[in-house]
This record gives C-alpha cells, sequence and structure tokens, in this order.
C-alpha cells in the first residue's frame, strides 16, 4: 500500500512539472474541461439560489399575515383545493348534463375569524400619465406599511403611501414612465393628483407595473369618474390578509372551503397535508402532478444523456493532447523504464497527466463559477424576474459536478497512457516509434452498434413511434461509428495514390498513425454529426411550417384593431400607422356592440351582452348540433359518415388568422380592396345596404343572413345548457355570397356601417386595415410601436411579412460550432503529427526539398483530418433526423386518422405533410468551408524552416 502511494505521488510530482512546462498545450486542455464545468456549476449555482423555500415564498404572498383568504365565485358553494392554494374545484359533480356550474360571489369576510386582525389587498388596473403618454397599470390598494404587510413589497426609496394622495410605484413602473420619487402622477378620465411618495419592488416580480395606494384611495373613485365619462369601470379583485392567534391549519383551512372560500396557509404550506389527506386530489382529473417521478426521470435521463455525449466530445478532443505531451516525453518515460519502472508506472505517470489537469480544471471552473454568479447575481435576478432567495451553494452537488471534471481528465488520458505503457525502453530511448498492429476487436464492436442502433431507430421511427428509441438507437450507432472510426480511417487511406506530395504524405502519415488520427476525426465526427442531425431536423421543420403557413393578410397589408374603451383611441392609432407607414389604401373598420358603447367583445360586464351570426338549422353541421341529453352527436354516425360530413363546407371551420366577434366586420368597400377580394358584385351589396358573406352556411334559403343580438347571458348560458334556443333579437339582411373561394383570411361576413345603422345596430370604431405601397421597413415599426406605446391602449397590430426562417440563426450557429470544434480538432492532431513527423520533415529536408513543404504538408495533414471528420459526421448526422421525422409523420398521420373517425373540426384538410429536407447549405460549409479553413490556417501558423536541434545522446 505504501509503495502504491509513493509510486502515485511521484507520478503525480512528474505530472505536474510537465503540465509547469508545457504551459500552452496544459491550458488548452484545462480551458477545454473547465469551461463546461464553469457551465454547468454556474447554472446549479443559479438555480439553486432561485429557488424560495416555503417560508419565503409565504412571507412574499402573506407578509406577517397567517392566510389570505380569496373569493372561489362559486356563489357560496364548498370547494376543494390543494395545501398551496393555487388549485380548486368545487366540490359537488356539476359536469353531468343538466347541472349549472356554481358561480357567482360569495362574502368572504363572514368567513373571517372574530378577533383576527385584517387587511384588505385590492387590484385593478388603470392608464396612468407619463412623460411619454399613457402606460397601462395595475393598481393594488394596501397597507403596505403595516406590520402584517411586511414583506410583500419591499421599499427600494421614500416610504410607502401615509395620505390619500400618495401612491408608491414599481421600480419598473418609474423606469418606463419617466417619473421619480416626488413626481406627481394622474390618470386618464380622473381629475385627481397623486405624489410619489416612494418605490419599491415585488420579491417575485421584478418586472411588474404597479402602484400602490391606500385602501379605498384610488379604485373606488377612479370607478367612478370612468362610468361617468361612459366607460365599463375596472375589474377588481379583493383578497384578504388575516392573522390570528394559532394561524390556520389543515382542517380550518377545509371548513373555510366548505362556505365557498380558498385559502392559502401559512401553516399549512410550511408543514402541508399527505396527498391521501387532500380530497382535490382523490377527485378524478386532479392530482398533485407536483410530486409526479416520470418527469423527473425522463429530465434526470435526457441530462445524463448530454452530459456523456459532452464528456465524450471532450475526451476525444483532449486525448490527442496527451498523446501530444506523451509523445514529447517519451524520452522521460524511457528513463523511468530503464531505472527498473514498471509499466504500470508509466501508465500512472500519463494518466496523472490527466488527474492534475482535471483536478486544475475542476477548482478553476467551480471558483470561477461562484464567483461569477456572486458577482453576476444582480443581473441573473433581473433576467430571471425575481430576487433569489439566497446564495445558496450545495456542496454535494458541485462536488459531483467537480468530479465530472476529474474523471474527463482521466478517461481522455487512458488511451495514451495504455500506448505509452506499451512502447518498449528501447524505442522511448531512441525515439523510434515501432510498429503496432491495429485493434481488430473495435471494428467488429462498432459495426455491431452501429447495425444494432440503426435497428433500433429504424423500430423506433417506423413501428414504435417512440422518440426516445429513435434518440437512443442514433447515439448507440454514432458511438458504434466512433468505435470504427480507426478502420475508416484506414479506407480513406486508399485514396492516396492519386493525390499529389504533400497531400499523398498527410494521408498517409495519418493512415499509418491511427492512434492520434482516430480521436481528432471522431471528434470532429461527433461534433458535426450533432450539427448535421439538427440541421436536417431544422430545414425540414422549416419546410414544413412554410407549407402549411397561412398568411394573416396580404404581403404588406397592415392590421391595427382596439377593443377597449369604446375605441375611443382608434382614430389616433389609425393615424400613427397612416403616418409612419407607406400607406396605399386605408379601410376603416368597426364592430357591434351590444349594450353600453363601452363593453369589449365577449364582455360579460353587467350591461354588455354579445351578437352572433345565426347559422340555419339545416346548414349546421350534423356532427356538431347539439342533442338534448347532451351526448356527442357524432357518435350516431359511423366511421365513414363521420369522415365524409368531416369535408363538407358546412363542417368545415374558417380558414384564416383574422379573429373578429363572428366573424362580421363593419366596413365599406376599401376593406375588399385591402383584402385582395377583386368583386364588383360584394363592392356593389354592400353601397345596397347588403350583407357580403364569405361563408356559404351562414346564409339561409332565402338569401339572408340572421344576426341575434343576445342581452340576456346568464339566460343565453341556461338555454345553452338545457339545449335550447338561445334568446334574443335577430336582424336579418339581404346577403350577397361571394362567388368562388376568395382568400378573406378568416373573415365570414362584411356589413357597412349605413346598413348597420339602418337596421338599429350599435357600432363603435374597431381599427382599420391597410395596403402598403412596399414592405414597411424595421425602423418605420419602430416608430410605429414607440406613437402606439404613448397612447397607452392595447393594440392588435399585425403586419404580414410572409413566411419568416426563425431558424437561420440556430443554422448558422450550429455551423460556426462545429466548424470551430473541427479546427480545434484537426489542430490538435496536426501538432501531434508535426511532433510524431520531425524526423520525416528533416529527411525531406536533405533530400532537397524546398521548405515549403513542411508549411503544405502541415495544412494537408489539417484539411485532411478535418475532412474525413466531416464526411463521416455528415453521414452518421442524417440518421436520427430522418428516424425523428419519420415518427412525426407517423404520430401526424394517426392524429390526422383519429381525427376523420371522429368528425372533429378541421379533419377534412389535406392529409399532414412532413418532407425530410438536407441543408444542402450547411453541408457545403462543412464538407468544403470548414477543412479548406482549417488547412489554411494549419498552413499560416506553421513555420516553414524547423528549429535546430540538438543530437540526441544514447
Amino acid at each position: 500500500m505504501t509503495a502504491w502511494f509513493h509510486s502515485w505521488r511521484a507520478a503525480v510530482r512528474i505530472a505536474r512539472r510537465d503540465a509547469w512546462r508545457s504551459k500552452g498545450r496544459s491550458s488548452l486542455v484545462l480551458a477545454m474541461i473547465a469551461l463546461p464545468i464553469l457551465g454547468v456549476s454556474a447554472l446549479d449555482l443559479t438555480l439553486r439560489s432561485a429557488e424560495i423555500t416555503p417560508a419565503q415564498r409565504m412571507e412574499r404572498t402573506l407578509g406577517a399575515a397567517d392566510a389570505r383568504f380569496s373569493d372561489a365565485r362559486t356563489a357560496g358553494v364548498a370547494i376543494l383545493q390543494d395545501p398551496k392554494g393555487e388549485q380548486h374545484t368545487p366540490a359537488g359533480d356539476y359536469d353531468s348534463p343538466g347541472k349549472s356550474w356554481p358561480d357567482g360571489p360569495t362574502d368572504v369576510t363572514k368567513t373571517i375569524p372574530a378577533g383576527s386582525t385584517v387587511l384588505t389587498d385590492s387590484t385593478g388596473s388603470a392608464k396612468l400619465t407619463t412623460r411619454h403618454g399613457l402606460l397601462q397599470a395595475e393598481v393594488r390598494e394596501l397597507a403596505a406599511a403595516d406590520p402584517v404587510a411586511r414583506g410583500i413589497m419591499r421599499l427600494q426609496e421614500g416610504r410607502f403611501p401615509e395620505k390619500k394622495d400618495e401612491i408608491a410605484a414599481t421600480t419598473r413602473f418609474l423606469e418606463s414612465s419617466g417619473l421619480s420619487v416626488g413626481s406627481t402622477l394622474t390618470a386618464r378620465d380622473f381629475d385627481r393628483t397623486y405624489v410619489i411618495s416612494g418605490s419599491y419592488e415585488l420579491p417575485s416580480d421584478l418586472t411588474a407595473q404597479q402602484v400602490n395606494a391606500l385602501p379605498g384611495a384610488f379604485l373606488a373613485p377612479y370607478a367612478k369618474a370612468v362610468e361617468k365619462a361612459g366607460l365599463p369601470k375596472p375589474d377588481v379583485s379583493t383578497t384578504y390578509l388575516v392573522k390570528k392567534s394559532g394561524g390556520f391549519t389543515w382542517n380550518t383551512v377545509q371548513a373555510i372551503n366548505a362556505k365557498g372560500v380558498l385559502v392559502t396557509s401559512r401553516a399549512v404550506a410550511l408543514d402541508p397535508p399527505a396527498d391521501s389527506e387532500v380530497p382535490l386530489y382523490q377527485k378524478e382529473g386532479w392530482a398533485n402532478y407536483d410530486s409526479g417521478g416520470a418527469t423527473d426521470a425522463a429530465t434526470l435521463a435526457a441530462v445524463a444523456t448530454v452530459v456523456g455525449l459532452a464528456m465524450l466530445e471532450i475526451c476525444l478532443l483532449a486525448g490527442p493532447a496527451f498523446a501530444v505531451g506523451a509523445r514529447r516525453s517519451r524520452r522521460q518515460l524511457g528513463l523511468v523504464g530503464a531505472n527498473g519502472g514498471a509499466r504500470s508506472h508509466i501508465r500512472a505517470i500519463v494518466l496523472s497527466g490527466g488527474l492534475v489537469i482535471g483536478v486544475a480544471a475542476a477548482l478553476v471552473g467551480t471558483a470561477l463559477a461562484l464567483i461569477l454568479t456572486f458577482a453576476l447575481r444582480p443581473f441573473l435576478e433581473d433576467y430571471m424576474g425575481q430576487r433569489f432567495g439566497g446564495f445558496t451553494v450545495k456542496p454535494l452537488e458541485l462536488l459531483a459536478i467537480a468530479a465530472l471534471a476529474v474523471l474527463t481528465g482521466l478517461l481522455s488520458a487512458i488511451v495514451p497512457a495504455v500506448t505509452a505503457s506499451r512502447q518498449t525502453v528501447l524505442v522511448s530511448l531512441t525515439g523510434r516509434r515501432g510498429v503496432r498492429r491495429s485493434n481488430r476487436v473495435l471494428p467488429l464492436i462498432g459495426f455491431g452498434a452501429v447495425l444494432l442502433g440503426a435497428a433500433i431507430a429504424l423500430y423506433g421511427s417506423v413501428v414504435s413511434d417512440q422518440f426516445v428509441l429513435v434518440a437512443g438507437g442514433s447515439a448507440i450507432a454514432e458511438l458504434g461509428v466512433v468505435a470504427l472510426t480507426p478502420a475508416l480511417v484506414g479506407l480513406f487511406g486508399r485514396a492516396s495514390r492519386w493525390l499529389p506530395l504533400s497531400p499523398r504524405l498527410a494521408l498517409r502519415d495519418a493512415v499509418r498513425n491511427r492512434g492520434r488520427t482516430a480521436p481528432a476525426v471522431a471528434a470532429v465526427l461527433a461534433a458535426v454529426a450533432g450539427t448535421v442531425a439538427v440541421s436536417t431536423y431544422a430545414a425540414s421543420a422549416d419546410a414544413q411550417s412554410l407549407a402549411g403557413y397561412r398568411a394573416s393578410l396580404p404581403y404588406g397589408a397592415v392590421a391595427a384593431l382596439v377593443t377597449g374603451e369604446s375605441g375611443r383611441d382608434v382614430p389616433e392609432v389609425r393615424d400613427a400607422v397612416q403616418r409612419t407607414l407607406p400607406v396605399d389604401v386605408r379601410a376603416d373598420v368597426f364592430r357591434i356592440v351590444v349594450g353600453k358603447p363601452g363593453c369589449a367583445p365577449y364582455d360579460e360586464r353587467e350591461g354588455c351582452g354579445l351578437f352572433e351570426v345565426v347559422t340555419p338549422s339545416a346548414n349546421q353541421c350534423p356532427l356538431w348540433v347539439s342533442t338534448p341529453d347532451g351526448s356527442d352527436p357524432a357518435e350516431k354516425y359511423t366511421k365513414e359518415q363521420r369522415r365524409s360530413l368531416a369535408k363538407e363546407v358546412r363542417c368545415l371551420p374558417p380558414d384564416g388568422n383574422i379573429n373578429v366577434e363572428g366573424g362580421l366586420l363593419v366596413a365599406d368597400a376599401p376593406l375588399l380592396k385591402v383584402l385582395g377580394i377583386d368583386d364588383p358584385g360584394a363592392a356593389k351589396a354592400l353601397a345596397d345596404g347588403k350583407l357580403v358573406s364569405f361563408h356559404k352556411p351562414q346564409v339561409d334559403r332565402n338569401g339572408t343572413v340572421g344576426i341575434r343580438l343576445i342581452t340576456d347571458l346568464e339566460a343565453a348560458d341556461r338555454a345553452a345548457e338545457q339545449n335550447k334556443p338561445v334568446p334574443g333579437e335577430v336582424k336579418s339582411f339581404p346577403a350577397y355570397q361571394v362567388p368562388g373561394s376568395p382568400d378573406s383570411y378568416g373573415l365570414q361576413s362584411v356589413l357597412s356601417p349605413a346598413a348597420a345603422k339602418a337596421a338599429g345596430l350599435t357600432t363603435v370604431p374597431l381599427g382599420a386595415f391597410f395596403s402598403t405601397d412596399r414592405m414597411p421597413s424595421t425602423e418605420e415599426r419602430q416608430k410605429l410601436d414607440a406613437e402606439i406605446a404613448k397612447l397607452g391602449s392595447k393594440v392588435e397590430l399585425t403586419v404580414e411579412e410572409g413566411w419568416v426562417d426563425e431558424n437561420r440563426l440556430v443554422l448558422l450557429a450550429l455551423t460556426v460550432f462545429a466548424g470551430l470544434v473541427t479546427i480545434g480538432a484537426a489542430g490538435i492532431a496536426t501538432g501531434l503529427a508535426q511532433a510524431d513527423a520531425e524526423a520525416d520533415l528533416k529527411t525531406l529536408a536533405a533530400v532537397g526539398a524546398p521548405p515549403r513543404v513542411r508549411r503544405t504538408l502541415s495544412g494537408f495533414q489539417c484539411g485532411v483530418i478535418a475532412a474525413m471528420g466531416v464526411v463521416l459526421g455528415s453521414a452518421a448526422g442524417v440518421l436520427p433526423a430522418v428516424g425523428l421525422r419519420l415518427t412525426e409523420e407517423r404520430q401526424q398521420l394517426r392524429s390526422y386518422q383519429e381525427a376523420l373517425d371522429s368528425g372533429w373540426s378541421g379533419a377534412g384538410d389535406a392529409p399532414p405533410y412532413v418532407p425530410i429536407v438536407v441543408p444542402w447549405e450547411t453541408l457545403a460549409a462543412l464538407l468544403v468551408a470548414v477543412p479548406l479553413g482549417a488547412a489554411l490556417l494549419a498552413a499560416l501558423v506553421t513555420r516553414s524552416r524547423g528549429a535546430l536541434a540538438r543530437r540526441a545522446a544514447h
């Protein structure tokens, strides 16, 4: 045991000195191992620090209170909730036909225990004035200075409001608004002025645009002012922070749930009950998904795969570097053998080189991760949008990551260590290379792995439809190709007879010395294979996306729609678009409003209704018609009948991206021109007061279209639940059905403002559609965004740019990555070749070879290695991409067939198109540009004349 310790101690000392003498090579290997360790350690530190404990989460949610009471909106009906208070559902069975889902407010204050300390916490929204215009922000009324609320908001400057005319604001709101502490603030349609008394932040939401006022100081008077202006008052939600002696246990929470109130309890969060004690988790369709282990297992498997492949790549890259060190130290290793050292001592010295570099990389990577994560913590918190719970260090996790660095260093040095130990003392001392037969077992193992992996991937893509099988089989096949690399390199050598002198020498040298060539080629192969696989998959996905792309508007057209506040900001939005963009035709559009003019589409607030375009019963799709018993109407048809019905016009959904209420817009003929609908009959129909229809099923046999005005939403809901006709006045309009199938981009009908007014319909401005002379530039888009931001309105802005390739930068980045890895691996192998072939170069110089031969030979050595790795990697990378695409095709075809059999909406469309596209541009860059660049770079950095060497003593 003592002898073993002393031998390894001496080996480590020798390896440390060698590493110090060869600083360049040691730094290169250390960087290759330390950089991944730095990244993984920093990621671990960031994620662990970002995790907050239950106690910290309760402090940010409850402050110093014991619980938060919220209205579950079930009209007092008992509910079931999870321990965190994030999920709930009515306790009874309300999914059965004929049963109405409980909906309505509950008086939460009646459920608060007597003697408790209570704070109200109300939130709403308002358009606040800023230095730049208007900004939609959240308004929160909470006595933030009260000790019960301490911890919910963190004061940054000034103080929290103490008077009714004071507010505090988040730092993000102050940054966006251009205001500061001490500035005054007002709201649109509100004549009160507030002074900003302080700034604060929400620890769990640093991006919040929020202001804080005392309870009753803003929301109630603001709602009255807004209603006075003819607009619906904003929604306000109120919860209650409750503090009482003893807190709220799980049993207490369940008792309060019986009254229809949701409770977030500090005591329950800190000591949650078992899943078996949570009634919500026992209900069908509900479960504690946080405790599921399947996702964690899949994540761990994916992480293990990525880490394994990364270690393999580093080992393949670092292995030749250790071989360079062993080759240059062969005389020293020979002296060790000459003085009685065994082969195990030689292996220990070379392995110690990997151990020393691995330990140094672990220390450097971990130390840099700690320093950078700590220094960059404010920037990381801003990027993640939340404050960390603390700077959390998990020593065992960091040690495990550091152990990977040590393991990688050792694995990288194994092959050079074994190779060095097999050389005789005489060969090491004389500098002869010796002759060693190639391993015949490894190629057989590699060939078997290729066959096995290909079979697994083929089974996964053609039979099983499992992505895991395709990915696993592809990984096995790629490892097999790596094992086959020495034999494949030998096959490349047969092409040397047709090459000129320098490339012939380079290729034959690479073949003769496969021990240093194969790892470099395998490293290039692995990087290029991953790049080609991802690039092929991305290019195929892009082709599928392009084939299925559905334009929102004609090319270059613009839509700007505003649905809030009765459209009073619409004129400014229209003018902003026309002022900043190259507009050709402008078409103003309006929408029908049922109830108050300020009602938004699908608004369910008091005084608001909605409308629907009536589809005649004869034109309704039989697969969608409601049945008296609530059953699925498609069940009474056979699969063949459902397939046939799904392809009928009445069962096809509107095809397009214009999503407006009822599929109807109120507009004049310019809208048709903007949408590219060249039909004089449609323009004349609008002028004559007719409704222009693009959806044939909505036109009845009399040639009219009905619009039902629904004023009583509760009665409409009851009628729908009972499968009865929805009550409401129906306005009928003569219709003009546009012939053929023009592309209306999802719009189903158009009604002129004059016809709507004549029928007694109330309309409000919605926005405008624009055609342009050319595609708006990026600068014009930015200017328009700035103009709209000043209005503070929520504008749905659409500029049709056609299909955009979102993966172009990804493909470019992958190509650059593969190129860098290729050049690095080839450069390392070239350095080893130069060290190994110094005698050959001297011989060439002695027989009269010009000095440039050294430079060209070095370039071709680097280029040959790069070319072999790129060719093999390109071939190996196509397999996983093709397998994944075939798997996707089978899955999408199966879904399509199921949709046809069930008669689902849109199932009558064409079958899915799943192409396989080879990214020829990426392959051309890899196959031509990368090897050529590697060869030129190696030639440029190589000296034409070798350094003078002294005669070695024998």
